[in-house]
């Protein structure tokens, strides 16, 4: 990608893609990478993973590189937990930018990633099939929250909105895997009607909810995939579910980042 304007907008730049899209950009490569999250990618079992991982890293770089208006090549991602000290997960963050807030998440096939100049936080999943495993449902959701997902058509994807949003608190520091059943955002519509994107607020946050659209990732072709079902045994959209936190509201950034 050549120099080009930096971003002017003032909400912080989010986008979720395929993993694949993501490597097939022309800045992408492994050589984006430090020698730290490379031996991160390479400890993953199957390839899949190492791919997601990957893309995932290099997401947030594009996203940056598009807020700030420099190559990708001039970023250096970084993690580190203030828990137990490692560099090996953590809070992302771009070194000798202390201004700019980035976050990121994969799941199967799917990657997202923010950047921007206030605090944000991303998280993207995909339906699990069989739905969530008994008991998360009631050890992460407030009792609110309960009431609105069982009552849903599909309880198993209202459930995976709200996590994905509890997700990105945690990713914002509004919130702990320890303290997820005492945030209560039961009074946020349950899920994303449609094609367009919800925009909703949760005290001083804007919340950006989207889905983005079923595709079969090229390492996971294959046959043999079956489309999930509610309750009723009807197939339901596969897409996965994302969503966007920060104190300015979220600007999906698809085109930008991907512009060539």
């Amino acid at each position: 990608m050549s120099r080009r304007d930096a971003y002017e907008g003032d909400g912080p730049l989010v986008v979720a893609s395929a993993s694949g899209e993501v490597l097939r950009h022309p800045e992408a490569g492994g050589h984006l990478l430090t020698a730290l999250e490379q031996r991160r990618a390479s400890r993953f079992h199957h390839e899949s993973g190492r791919i997601d991982f990957t893309a995932a890293h290099i997401l947030v770089r594009l996203c940056a590189a598009r807020l700030l208006g420099i190559p990708a090549a001039g970023l250096t991602l970084a993690q580190h937990c203030p828990g137990c000290g490692t560099d090996e997960h953590g809070k992302p963050y771009l070194i000798g930018l202390p201004d700019v807030h980035v976050s990121l998440s994969h799941t199967r096939g799917v990657v997202a990633a923010a950047a921007g100049w206030q605090p944000v936080g991303i998280d993207v999943e995909l339906p699990q099939r069989g739905g969530p495993a008994v008991g998360v449902a009631e050890r992460v959701l407030t009792e609110g929250e309960l009431h609105q997902v069982r009552a849903q058509a599909d309880p198993s994807r209202a459930f995976l909105r709200q996590w994905v949003r509890k997700e990105a608190m945690i990713k914002i520091g509004r919130a702990t895997l320890d303290t997820l059943d005492r945030l209560d955002l039961s009074a946020l519509p349950p899920d994303v009607e449609g094609d367009a994107p919800l925009r909703s607020r949760h005290e001083d946050l804007h919340v950006l909810d989207w889905r983005d659209a079923p595709h079969l990732p090229d390492h996971r072709d294959g046959p043999g995939r079956s489309a999930p079902q509610d309750r009723a045994g009807r197939a339901v959209e596969a897409g996965a579910s994302v969503c966007a936190v920060s104190t300015r509201p979220p600007v999906p950034a698809h085109a930008a980042v991907f512009a060539g």
